[in-house]
């Protein structure tokens, strides 16, 4: 059940805290992520305190935000982004991590993706949210399309990766 407190079934966001330093810094610069999170360079520890720092804006200031995804007994499993928002159109795309391995296929990563539509839809009042997922990322084609998001787009050879030219599918989901 979704609450005052942005918990659902096995999850619940929270705020990014100076303490999550260590936390950001590994998933940051971890190789594997790169070319999902389109990064080209490592992140320095004070770049992200100073992301940290930024991520007290509200969303309508930076134009995104960050939340932790961790357990109800306060293990960080992932974080999620709301990013591109438009106040205007009263949209954004979102970007969801379950870091470690083990804590993927849990049921995280579903319970947080319906927790960030009902907190878009319920306090932002945003009317759509979107979705960029290489065509061979078949786990998350599953996940957004498990939570109403449609196929709406295509757009070939959009990445160019170590292993060539990778397609990305565009997902919307209107709230």
């Amino acid at each position: 059940m979704i609450n005052d407190k942005l918990e659902l079934g096995k999850i619940r966001f929270r705020a990014l805290e100076p303490t999550d330093i260590e936390l950001l810094y590994m998933w940051e610069n971890d190789l594997e992520i790169w070319q999902v999170s389109n990064t080209f360079e490592p992140f320095s520890k004070y770049i992200l305190a100073q992301y940290i720092k930024e991520s007290q804006h509200d969303i309508y200031e930076s134009k995104q935000v960050r939340m932790i995804i961790e357990t109800l007994e306060g293990k960080a499993v992932g974080a999620i982004d709301l990013f591109d928002f438009d106040p205007f159109h009263f949209r954004a795309g979102v970007g969801i991590l379950i870091h470690d391995k083990k804590d993927r296929n849990m049921g995280y990563a579903n319970d947080a993706l319906q927790l960030l539509c009902h907190y878009a839809a319920n306090h932002l009042r945003l009317h759509q949210l979107f979705a960029n997922i290489s065509l061979d990322n078949m786990i998350s084609i599953q996940l957004f399309k498990n939570n109403g998001f449609e196929l709406t787009g295509t757009k070939k050879d959009w990445h160019r990766t170590m292993d060539g030219w990778k397609t990305e599918l565009f997902f919307q989901k209107i709230l």
